[in-house]
């Protein structure tokens, strides 16, 4: 990955983790990581445990950025989840998947941010 490509990834989870935040949500953890993989944030909304995917984008040449998770993701952010379920002893809890997808402009601002709840 190029130091472009982490700088765009990071500046979009932070951007993503201030929207949630500012948006009533409690974040519990961010690049939550083991051995299968990272989630990019874990947050509470309200009593559902939500687990966000973060895409950036500097342009949609080759689509948006919401596009990007599919089903290969998807089951990996499953099987993450699951394992971040076991390891905080929340097997019970009410959970959900969330993409945030944001577009930045050449200046390196935030453009557009789409919020997309119970994504998949």
């Amino acid at each position: 990955m190029t130091i472009h490509r982490k700088r765009l990834g990071r500046q979009g989870e932070d951007a993503a983790a201030s929207y949630l935040e500012k948006n009533g949500y409690s974040l519990l953890c961010r690049n939550y990581s083991c051995r299968l993989g990272e989630i990019d944030i874990v947050a509470m909304d309200r009593d559902v445990l939500v687990f966000v995917e973060v895409r950036s984008r500097s342009s949609e040449e080759y689509g948006l950025a919401q596009e990007s998770v599919r089903g290969r993701k998807k089951h990996k952010l499953r099987q993450l989840a699951w394992q971040y379920l076991k390891a905080e002893g929340k097997t019970d809890s009410s959970c959900r998947f969330d993409v945030i997808a944001l577009l930045f402009n050449r200046e390196g601002r935030v453009k557009r941010l789409e919020h997309i709840e119970d994504a998949f």
